[in-house]
């Protein structure tokens, strides 16, 4: 049995278990991941988009310029054939949708966690998990068929929608299927589309089509009069002829390589914590697939909690922090299911007063600014912000943009150590917190002192800040 002290274990290696048990190893917090899957990064994809608040954190990891590399850019999208969002009047550096496979991203995350020293153990599935005091004891199965227990001081599940952490804390998972059989296939076409990703919908059809970006594509399809069991076999003319009700045309598609069902969930765990175990991503939230939001919010998870974990255990803030995950993670999971729900719905649509009420609620989008602007801030995620302190400034749990420093360098670029950064007008001496803070200056001449987080979101801020207060702020925040 392994020791407890100051370990994590996490459950899962999709994206939101590479990033987090990559933030702890790089924060000097020993992790072990493990993984019922052998060692191998999939070419299947379900995820195909980045938005910008994700490319964000990618940037404060130092990641997001190979990922972007993978992935094409997309500064503007069409919704229900008619409004048009132009994404490069996002207040972010990545002005965007970035539409690249989900194995890309993992191949960036798996890099950074193996050279931060992750260990990896593959082939191995959760039993079970029995928790007290001072840690969790996790029941584990090996490829030979051995059980072994192993001891940390906290556990995260990150292993998808059929989380075993999450049914061995028997934690329910309510909700229910909002479309059941969605045909996926990898094809090719014959003819390439002339938009970067391709959907629509059009009376009982439904299809999406996105580029893996070697020749293959990505096809998702939906037809509401072919209702049927997710084993049900599907050929790949099911899958033309859904596409050719949906887009007018099948593109020549042959060869799939791979064909399967689905049904399409809208689920949310009641706890993201339940005493030393975590859920993060599928495990703790799933909903349908519109405004490529899944992925990304799990990505968002990790991020809030990485840093919440190693400040706790090395000593530098008490375990009351790690409520805030809660607090700051499942209202922003609620709003996802939500806005991801509306945009299928409206794009279902078919009676006459939801055709209605989607040609109202796009009218509504399409000519009213701050209305198209806080959803657009909600489904590229830079429009959150985390409950503050009553009396707290306003910026105070706001998402902090990219800004420039004094120097020549930006916000995310000083965000890679993964300790917070104060930006003030004046020098501060970060004194015995030199190894957990980055002080920096604004290149501007603003005066307002900004203590941000290591996931980028204003821990305090002041705007005539006296030294005393600047230090009660740090000491507050960093112990």
């Amino acid at each position: 049995m392994n020791g407890t002290t100051g370990n994590i274990l996490v459950v899962g290696s999709g994206p939101t278990g590479l990033l987090l048990a990559g933030d702890l190893a790089a924060a000097g917090v020993p992790v072990t991941l493990v993984e019922k899957r052998p060692q191998r990064v999939s070419n299947l994809s379900r995820a195909f988009v980045l938005h910008a608040r994700t490319l964000e954190q990618l940037d404060a990891r130092g990641l997001a310029d190979a990922v972007e590399a993978a992935g094409r850019p997309l500064d503007r999208l069409r919704l229900f054939g008619r409004l048009t969002v132009d994404l490069a009047t996002l207040p972010s550096r990545f002005n965007h949708l970035l539409v690249v496979p989900q194995y890309e991203v993992e191949k960036a995350l798996q890099k950074r966690a193996v050279e931060a020293g992750v260990d990896f153990r593959y082939e191995t599935e959760l039993t079970g998990l029995t928790q007290d005091a001072d840690g969790v004891t996790a029941r584990v199965r090996t490829a030979s068929g051995v059980t072994e227990e192993l001891r940390a001081a906290y556990v995260v599940g990150t292993d998808g929608m059929r989380s075993a952490v999450r049914t061995a804390l028997d934690l329910p998972f309510p909700g229910r299927s909002v479309i059941r059989s969605v045909v996926l296939a990898d094809v090719r076409l014959a003819e390439e589309p002339a938009n970067l990703l391709t959907v629509n919908a059009v009376g009982d059809a439904f299809a999406f089509l996105a580029p893996f970006g070697d020749g293959w594509y990505r096809v998702i399809g939906w037809h509401r009069g072919r209702d049927v069991c997710d084993d049900t076999p599907l050929d790949l003319a099911e899958v033309k002829e859904i596409t050719r009700l949906a887009l007018g045309r099948d593109y020549g598609m042959h060869d799939a390589r791979w064909m399967s069902r689905f049904h399409s969930d809208e689920r949310q765990a009641p706890a993201y914590r339940v005493g030393r175990v975590f859920l993060a991503g599928d495990a703790a939230h799933v909903h349908t697939p519109a405004g490529g939001q899944g992925m990304n919010t799990g990505l968002q998870d990790a991020a809030n909690l990485s840093w919440k974990l190693a400040q706790v255990l090395h000593g530098h803030a008490p375990e009351a922090l790690l409520d805030t995950y809660q607090a700051e993670r499942h209202p922003v999971g609620r709003s996802v299911l939500r806005s991801s729900g509306g945009i299928v719905r409206m794009a279902m649509a078919k009676r006459p007063w939801t055709l209605a009420l989607r040609a109202a609620v796009t009218a509504v989008l399409d000519h009213t600014a701050p209305v198209r602007r806080r959803a657009v801030g909600q489904i590229t995620g830079i429009g959150y912000r985390y409950p503050a302190p009553r009396g707290a400034h306003p910026l105070t749990g706001t998402r902090v943009p990219d800004v420039a420093l004094a120097g020549g360098g930006r916000l995310y670029e000083a965000l890679r150590d993964g300790r917070f950064v104060l930006i003030a007008p004046e020098a501060h001496d970060p004194g015995a917190r030199k190894d957990r803070l980055t002080v920096a200056r604004w290149a501007s001449e603003r005066r307002t002192t900004v203590l941000v987080r290591p996931d980028g979101y204003v821990a305090w801020a002041s705007d005539a800040a006296a030294p005393a207060a600047i230090e009660a702020a740090l000491a507050a925040h960093l112990g």
